[in-house]
């Protein structure tokens, strides 16, 4: 299976952040849009990081007396991203997501942000293929093998 196919389903819509807007700003769009991510864009729309819960719960937590919410998104997104492609096989990058310990993954296309996939919407994917295996197999067994 490729990226491409999870992208096809979901579509490729991407929640997506300024990097100097603050963290307040990206805590309300992330639950507005009920997305667990922003990627971080610049002004030409490539991405530059990305902001997820937990980078905001971290920082609630570090900076509990201060006024974390007011600083830009910038100072608090994870700046090496890894991208993936299209053409991408999904079993690649779960491996990556497990070996790196990340949860999103923007996927780039033709040098523009082209969706984004989460370990959420892998897992999702993998059963929606298990089940149909499994039905595919249950009704080879029962014609088969009349009782």
């Amino acid at each position: 299976m490729k990226v491409s196919d999870i992208l096809r389903a979901k579509g490729s819509e991407v929640a997506t952040i300024g990097g100097e807007q603050t963290v307040a700003e990206a805590l309300k769009l992330i639950v507005r849009r009920k997305v667990g991510s922003l990627v971080v864009v610049n002004d030409a729309d490539f991405p530059e990081g990305i902001i997820t819960e937990r980078d905001i719960v971290r920082l609630a937590d570090e900076k509990a007396e201060g006024n974390w919410r007011a600083l830009p998104v910038k100072q608090v997104m994870t700046r090496n991203v890894i991208i993936g492609l299209p053409e991408d096989d999904v079993e690649y990058i779960m491996k990556l997501m497990t070996a790196n310990r990340f949860r999103h993954v923007p996927i780039m296309k033709e040098g523009k942000l082209a969706g984004l996939i989460s370990i959420g919407d892998i897992i999702k994917s993998l059963l929606s293929d298990f089940e149909a295996a499994n039905r595919y197999l249950t009704d080879y067994i029962a014609n088969k093998y009349p009782c």
